[in-house]
């Protein structure tokens, strides 16, 4: 009887270990409050606009929308490119999809841009077109028609969230999990297993350059300073990496962010502006439709150097404005922020 009882108890306080690791390690003893040093100017109507990618020389921003909550419910919704003119950031986007230029179904995630002449630029998305496969797609962008490009399919392109380009030909993208489905991805979630990766194609071939991440999500290159950023928002880190000649990654450091970490941009300063979640258990089940809302925030990193950097958080919000926010880029003073699921995006003025 006593060896039935010290192993019942044994279970119960492995248990009892692992909720209180799940819920520490997620944010869930986190108090969260509504803080911001400055004003919302708009709330902009359009569903999931999950990521932004801003051009502030030619004044544009292009915004990746899929309304994830329609197709959770069993409605799905044709997802879309916006084109933003900055000149008149409060004006309506316009969608650039189509369905001559774009797949159906077309779910974008994560996007990517880099200009290719002095009128023409290349946009990565990742497409979701089912919960199984998976696809990179790129478009032209000149005199702000859109046109189709290249559908890139391959086995590495297993889970992928975001993407940078490095140039016409050149980009990284990551696999946010290991696992698809089963006790494996399970794992991923709530136990924080690495098993995700950032793969490089050379423009002929896919390989892993990095691995052994909690969920890796947003991803963005330095060219001057030649590093690679990848969010791993399950291990609350920003990862830092040197990017070699041959696309190599070359591990520098884990930056601890004490929240969940989503799509990363640069600031006009160098800085790093990051959406991130800070209850991830929060917003999962607000992904699931159990939560009417769930926090926001945006941090800040000055990266210096290996070991020297500073984190500043720039917003704090309970999910009462806009809920899990994934991305913010900034244009003079104003900060776009964007979320996962719900049906507005905010313009903040700092």
């Amino acid at each position: 009887m006593k060896k039935i009882l010290k192993v019942v108890f044994g279970i119960l306080l492995v248990l009892a270990i692992f909720i209180f690791y799940t819920l520490y390690t997620t944010g869930s003893f986190r108090k969260i409050e509504n803080k911001f040093a400055g004003q919302i100017m708009m709330k902009v109507p359009m569903a999931g606009a999950e990521d932004m990618q801003l051009n502030r020389e030619d004044q544009f921003m292009i915004i990746s929308s899929d309304d994830r909550a329609a197709r959770r419910d069993g409605n799905p919704q044709q997802g879309g490119l916006y084109f933003l003119d900055l000149k008149n950031p409060m004006a309506a986007p316009r969608l650039l999809t189509n369905q001559n230029n774009a797949s159906t179904p077309f779910y974008p995630h994560g996007i990517s841009m880099i200009k290719i002449d002095s009128a023409k630029y290349k946009i990565y998305a990742v497409n979701h077109p089912n919960e199984k496969n998976h696809t990179i797609e790129s478009f032209i962008l000149e005199n702000g028609v859109l046109s189709k490009d290249v559908i890139y399919v391959d086995e590495k392109i297993f889970s992928p969230n975001d993407i940078v380009a490095i140039d016409e030909k050149r980009f990284y993208f990551s696999n946010d999990h290991g696992y698809q489905d089963g006790y494996g991805k399970l794992a991923e979630d709530y136990i924080g297993l690495k098993a995700s990766n950032v793969i490089y194609y050379d423009g002929v071939n896919y390989r892993e350059v990095a691995a052994g991440i909690a969920y890796a999500n947003g991803i963005n290159y330095d060219p001057v300073k030649a590093l690679l950023f990848v969010a791993s928002p399950r291990g609350f880190l920003v990862k830092v990496f040197k990017t070699e000649t041959n696309g190599d990654l070359t591990f520098i450091e884990d930056i601890e962010c004490g929240t969940g970490v989503d799509n990363i941009e640069f600031g006009e300063d160098g800085k790093l502006w990051i959406g991130c979640h800070p209850n991830l258990i929060h917003f999962g089940e607000y992904s699931k439709g159990k939560e009417a809302i769930s926090p926001s925030e945006i941090i800040t990193i000055d990266y210096r150097g290996k070991g020297d950097y500073t984190l500043e958080q720039i917003y704090e919000d309970d999910g009462t404005n806009m809920s899990g926010s994934t991305v913010a880029p900034t244009y003079e003073d104003l900060i776009f922020v964007g979320n996962v699921m719900d049906e507005h995006f905010l313009i903040l003025k700092r």
